[in-house]
């Protein structure tokens, strides 16, 4: 026999790792499509929302409270699903969930009146509640700590992109086809998405550690829930991401009626100048993400790294939403939205990553998912206040509601300035 020359082989766990590092990427592209999709699902009531008054009859209070409905159930599945991924398969989880989101739209794209869109818009909103805490551990649990910043910025970029994607068409669409129509293309979208999960998803394989191998290391003592909720980390990232989500949730609903109503844009104009903010929210998460590597890997700990980042960038939002008075025209003030909803909406990664690195991984869901359920009051409350100030105001609601967002992005930067630090609260929660 003719000898086989001798190659020199890699260790056999690099193989490993190098095989897990392809997967764990392509599982966080799939979770990007993933929030892509459930974003899209949420800003369409928003785009159609002059077309949907017109044809229910609906006072802008009336149309508020039905969008508040969405997040009726939202809070309370985060919760549950939130426990159940400590204990399931996130896969079979997130397939699930976007089954049902798909069935959740047909009520609604049949037909029917007022009623019909509120029982499914919470039948919606239940299933895509638990969502980006579930998104989130399912791609986090593919990478060691120090590596998650951008995997976690990703999903959360799948946000924005799932507006700035499906704006523009989703908004033809309504012009050209009716608002229910536009419900279908969502649901066969969100189809579409369960069947590649379905084939190509998995669960992370080393949900927890620090040394990047593909294999489990040992995990932290678990401690008590209440704990981990009474921390001042879990505390000030949970308030700072409710302050954040009221933002998110007054882009999705209000800001096309806005751009139309209060500043003069056409319906397509409206529909293509609402994707400005979205884009800017979405460098904000890739530059967070970077900055926040960056000064990880250079030793800087996580309160300054993730607490004060994301506290500046709520900051900066919460000064141009309340620098609208002080000027005047449509172009200035779509720019200070722009830049005030777009950074102020940005929150989310940080506060994912944040909790992720203080709970233990048996912990992680369900501190993920407590917060998230917390922090969607904020959609539950902010459609139907914006709703009101509108009804009771005209144009200048929109504004008012504009300032009112200002000064809750302030208080949740002083909460991120203030209470994030990781480290000393792991501590506490070990000794």
């Amino acid at each position: 026999m003719t000898a086989v020359p001798t190659m020199p082989q890699r260790p056999a766990g690099t193989a490993r790792t190098a095989g897990s590092s392809v997967r764990a990427w392509a599982v966080t592209a799939l979770l990007v499509v993933f929030m892509m999709v459930n974003f899209a699902d949420k800003s369409v009531l928003g785009l159609a929302a002059d077309e949907i008054r017109a044809d229910l009859r609906l006072s802008a209070t009336q149309f508020g409270l039905a969008n508040s409905a969405f997040f009726l159930l939202f809070s309370v599945a985060a919760v549950f699903v939130g426990l159940a991924a400590d204990r399931l398969s996130t896969k079979t989880l997130l397939l699930v969930m976007a089954v049902l989101w798909s069935v959740a739209q047909v009520p609604a794209a049949i037909g029917g009146g007022l009623a019909v869109l509120v029982v499914s818009r919470v039948l919606l909103g239940a299933a895509e509640g638990p969502a980006f805490p579930v998104a989130q551990q399912a791609t986090l649990a593919w990478f060691p700590d120090e590596r998650r910043n951008l995997p976690g910025a990703l999903v959360t970029l799948g946000v924005t992109l799932g507006v700035i994607v499906s704006a523009p068409g989703l908004s033809w669409v309504i012009q050209n086809h009716g608002w229910r129509a536009a419900l279908w293309v969502l649901a066969a979208v969100g189809l579409v998405w369960a069947v590649a999960w379905a084939a190509l998803g998995a669960d992370g394989r080393h949900a927890a550690g620090t040394d990047g191998v593909d294999r489990p290391v040992e995990a932290r003592a678990d401690v008590p829930y209440r704990r981990i909720f009474a921390t001042r980390t879990w505390i000030g990232a949970t308030l700072a991401y409710f302050t954040s989500y009221w933002s998110v949730a007054l882009m999705l609903v209000w800001l096309p009626s806005y751009l139309r109503n209060a500043l003069g844009y056409s319906a397509h104009e409206a529909g293509t100048v609402v994707v400005a903010p979205w884009a800017i929210g979405a460098l904000a998460l890739l530059a967070q993400a970077g900055i926040t590597g960056r000064l990880m890997r250079r030793g800087v700990g996580s309160r300054r790294a993730r607490g004060w980042v994301g506290g500046w960038l709520l900051a900066v939002g919460a000064a141009c939403c309340l620098a609208l008075p002080f000027v005047d025209g449509p172009t200035a003030k779509t720019v200070l939205v722009a830049l005030g909803f777009g950074l102020g909406g940005s929150y989310a990664t940080v506060a994912a990553t944040t909790v992720a690195e203080l709970a233990p991984p048996s912990r992680s869901g369900g501190a993920l998912g407590a917060m998230n359920a917390v922090v969607t009051m904020a959609g539950l409350a902010a459609p139907a206040v914006v709703g009101a100030l509108v009804d009771a105001q005209g144009t200048d609601g929109y504004q008012n509601s504009l300032l009112l967002s200002g000064l809750f992005l302030a208080v949740g930067a002083a909460a991120s300035f203030l209470l994030v630090d990781p480290r000393r609260d792991i501590a506490r929660l070990d000794a």
